[in-house]
């Protein structure tokens, strides 16, 4: 990085939002990592009505590091993304980026992204995936990639779409900057509806109008892998919200036809774990009619049941066999 672009970075131009929700054993680590970096203007952290004691955890911050830090509280739990839009509402640097209450930083993680952010509006790196109670040393990078990566928006559906026998790499688990102004150019925003996938939602809507997205290989953004964690955990209807938003994505009417199909793949997708969960209500209810409608939809949904299957009766038989 040259010195004239150095000058051009301002030394707090970086707003840190952080959505928690039941995080007081990590709040305070995330925090400190983000406030570790003079590139911060503030962290914002707003509290989802948490039942624990992560508010009290924030405020008591609030004595050591000011200004710098600031606490909202919802008034009833909406989800990360009703979070998430109410801390970019009270927002005022260049660049805003999204922290997990139960990941962190690594240091100059932002210096680094500040320094290739010229002519871009969202500027992420690889995540850095430690199991928790693990050293950094011992994690391992989501991509690997080994160069940066310049996003449009069918490779980064393309890359979102699960397929049987491959590891999820999804660009929509990366955690960028992204240029408040180009947010607010578009009316951009969280998805209020989701509480699976806003990430991805928002990062689609941004280069559907768009949005310069780059990717780095350094992998200093945290991402600590535990049980329990809400990504982890989701309902059926959380399926269906996340699935629904390819619905509205493809009435933009810029789409080429490629970035449809891809969409409409990804929606396929969805639906098929959807689906996967009909069939699983249908055996608990003894119906069979719904126990075979989900196989009937699409040969693609087909297929991803019937391997669902196969993977269940080898386990139990495994079980029985006292193989496992």
């Amino acid at each position: 990085m040259t010195a004239e672009r150095s000058e051009r970075i301002l030394p707090a131009s970086v707003d840190v939002i952080i959505a928690v929700w039941n995080n007081a054993g990590t709040i305070a680590r995330a925090v400190r990592s983000a406030l570790a970096a003079p590139e911060v203007n503030r962290v914002i952290v707003v509290d989802d009505r948490s039942t624990d004691d992560t508010a009290a955890v924030v405020a008591a911050l609030i004595d050591e590091f000011g200004a710098r830090l600031h606490l909202e509280r919802m008034e009833r739990n909406g989800g990360p993304a009703a979070a998430r839009n109410r801390a970019l509402a009270l927002s005022d640097a260049p660049w805003v980026t999204i922290l997990d209450g139960d990941d962190y930083f690594a240091p100059d993680r932002l210096r680094g992204l500040l320094s290739v952010s010229d002519g871009a509006d969202l500027v992420a790196d690889d995540l850095l995936q430690v199991r928790e109670g693990a050293e950094t040393a011992n994690g391992s990078p989501l991509l690997g990639l080994d160069q940066t990566v310049a996003l449009d928006l069918a490779t980064f559906v393309a890359g979102n779409i699960s397929q049987a026998g491959r590891l999820r790499k999804e660009y929509g688990f990366l955690k960028p900057m992204l240029r408040r102004a180009f947010l607010v150019q578009h009316g951009l925003r969280y998805d209020e509806e989701l509480r699976l996938g806003e990430d991805f939602a928002l990062y689609a809507r941004a280069l559907a109008a768009g949005a310069v997205f780059r990717v780095i290989p350094s992998a200093t953004y945290v991402s600590v892998v535990r049980a329990g964690s809400l990504s982890g955990n989701h309902t059926k209807r959380d399926l269906e919200r996340l699935r629904d938003s390819d619905k509205s994505l493809l009435r933009l009417t810029t789409l080429t036809a490629d970035e449809r199909r891809l969409i409409r793949q990804h929606y396929e997708s969805i639906d098929a774990r959807v689906q996967w969960l009909n069939v699983i209500d249908a055996v608990k209810a003894r119906d069979v009619g719904a126990f075979l409608a989900p196989f009937l939809i699409r040969w693609s949904t087909c297929s991803f049941l019937v391997s669902r299957l196969l993977e269940q009766v080898v386990l139990r038989s495994r079980r029985l066999l006292g193989m496992v």
